[in-house]
């Protein structure tokens, strides 16, 4: 599926382009474009492209959770990287799905370099959500899952692709996130918000790597991501 993409930073950079993945009922315009982080690639010297993942932003409908798994997820998102950058190494930084799914992309891809996962929690949360549950909570229903109504709540927002996104749940539950089987071997950052209780137990995905650091900034799970603190420990980090 082809995903849409949008640059930001500079054109000329002699260091690899960075490839900037959102999280989850948000979108690369929310994340990265307003944000703040195209001044701050440009002011580093950095060229980027932020990819709306599918079924978000400018990117297209989820036509079936058979469509939506994490496999074909970064399979997309991968295409779209070769596509703009078609060869030498490639940057990542992702924020919470963002995240999960940059978790893999250095297997998936050897022209991965260094990766920068944010906001990033060692457990799946789609396993734990039932379509049918949803779909009624979608409905008015009062879920008895409390993660079902915040899921609902995230996906019937204004602006969102609610059909696409309840799709998309059960496509990565069908591949969770397991992040004891394996993870990216090439240097990786962790960045947790202060008070981000989503990334509770970072610390076991940092030690399940061979190359990884946590560093904590301000915030909670939106206000990390906005902090200019996780925008310099990124780019200093790929900048080495």
């Amino acid at each position: 599926m082809p995903l849409a993409t949008h640059h930001l930073g500079t054109e000329q950079s002699m260091l690899p382009p960075i490839v900037l993945i959102h999280g989850f009922a948000s979108s690369a315009a929310e994340d990265f474009i307003n944000t703040g982080w195209g001044e701050a690639l440009a002011a580093a010297g950095r060229t980027a492209i932020a990819v709306d993942l599918p079924g978000h932003g400018d990117s297209p409908a989820i036509a079936s959770a058979a469509n939506a798994t994490a496999s074909a997820v970064i399979a997309a998102i991968l295409s779209a990287a070769a596509a703009e950058f078609p060869a030498g190494e490639l940057d990542v930084i992702g924020y919470s799905l963002g995240g999960r799914l940059g978790w893999e992309l250095p297997g998936a891809d050897a022209r991965v370099r260094r990766v920068v996962l944010g906001g990033t929690s060692p457990f799946e949360p789609f396993a734990a959500v039932d379509p049918a549950e949803l779909s009624a909570a979608l409905s008015g229903a009062a879920p008895g899952n409390p993660l079902v109504g915040i899921m609902a709540g995230m996906i019937s927002a204004p602006g969102r692709d609610t059909a696409s996104l309840a799709q998309l749940i059960p496509g990565l539950a069908s591949e969770p996130f397991t992040p004891a089987t394996g993870g990216p071997e090439v240097p990786t950052l962790l960045v947790a918000g202060s008070e981000d209780h989503m990334t509770q137990g970072i610390e076991s995905l940092v030690e399940a790597l061979p190359q990884a650091t946590l560093t904590r900034v301000p915030g909670d799970h939106r206000g990390a991501l906005d902090s200019p603190e996780f925008r310099a420990a990124a780019l200093e980090f790929l900048a080495q």
